[in-house]
């Protein structure tokens, strides 16, 4: 397993793309066709920061306004996928799938504790669905 991608949450999307592309260095990429606004940025061929625009405006009093979404793990197709869905079902811990538009990759999501969210990712090959 391997961490794939972590999600930022922002009220200011271009001044956020522009800080991680200008100032980090990361390269802005392709993104599938999601019906919210964002950016995919990319280092070493990979999707490393997915940036979301803020749907829900940040409260006044609010200490930080963006916020970390969910952290993201790349898991292999076939066993490792099928073994993580057993794990979950023998812990009854709840879980969620869901495909990423116009691509071969499925999601898994767990909520841990409201706000705090995991995905794991894979590729939809042969056998890699459960």
């Amino acid at each position: 397993m391997e961490l794939d991608h972590v999600t930022l949450v922002t009220p200011d999307l271009e001044a956020t793309c522009r800080f991680f592309r200008d100032i980090v260095g990361l390269e802005d990429g392709p993104r599938p066709p999601f019906r919210v606004d964002g950016h995919w940025l990319y280092a070493h061929g990979r999707p490393v920061i997915h940036l979301i625009d803020a749907t829900v405006p940040a409260q006044p009093a609010a200490l930080v306004a963006p916020r970390i979404d969910h952290v993201a793990f790349r898991v292999a197709p076939g066993d490792e996928w099928r073994a993580l869905v057993q794990r979950l079902a023998a812990h009854r811990m709840p879980y969620q799938f869901a495909e990423v538009p116009a691509s071969a990759q499925r999601q898994l999501f767990v909520a841990l504790a409201q706000g705090i969210v995991v995905e794991f990712v894979t590729s939809m090959t042969a056998g890699a669905a459960a």
